[in-house]
């Protein structure tokens, strides 16, 4: 469910009025995680123009809250203009929380969003030396192959179900209803 807690924080889908939670995640990322997560050195400007296409880009966003603050995420992201045969996975974890299980479950998640989705064909790629991405496509049987210099890793999702439908519609209401809280409370602690 989206708001179990996992090591002192929440899991749920940002919403299109929180790229600036995905932003400052990202900005956080030290050189080397930045570097995993776009497979070469990135500006804070990119950063900042990345996230803020966000919603322009139609892509489902998990994210790992630690109180108010996004310190990792998944993206689901279609490859082409429509939700069709295939769509690609991205991951980003903040160093300290790297190692606990965290970028496993936001893969379960993204998994779900593409079954539900219709994707037949999820791939993630990332450079040969990330092995903490490699290890959580394992966990996922996704199928790795080495390709120019980078791993590749695809992973079949099974078609949709009413179970998986509900699941996730169930982690979007009680996420929404976070986010809303949310809203509220920053709207309050600014007056």
């Amino acid at each position: 469910m989206s708001e179990r807690q996992f090591w002192g924080g929440n899991i749920r889908k940002l919403w299109p009025t929180e790229s600036e939670k995905l932003r400052d995640h990202l900005l956080r990322l030290d050189k080397t995680s930045r570097h995993m997560r776009f497979a070469h050195g990135v500006s804070d400007a990119f950063i900042e123009d990345y996230a803020e296409r966000m919603n322009d880009m139609g892509s489902v966003v998990y994210a790992y809250f630690d109180g108010n603050e996004v310190r990792a995420v998944a993206e689901l992201k279609k490859l082409g203009d429509t939700w069709g045969r295939e769509a690609e996975a991205a991951f980003s974890v903040e160093r300290v929380l790297q190692d606990k299980g965290i970028g496993t479950e936001l893969m379960g998640r993204v998994i779900r969003a593409a079954r539900n989705r219709g994707v037949q064909h999820l791939c993630m790629s990332c450079l040969a030396e990330n092995g903490k991405m490699r290890s959580i496509a394992r966990k996922h049987e996704a199928e790795l192959r080495f390709e120019f210099g980078e791993i590749i890793g695809e992973i079949v999702p099974d078609s949709p179900n009413y179970f998986s439908l509900l699941a996730e519609a169930v982690d979007d209401r009680i996420g929404y209803m976070m986010a809303v809280l949310d809203l509220q409370r920053r709207a309050v602690e600014a007056a």
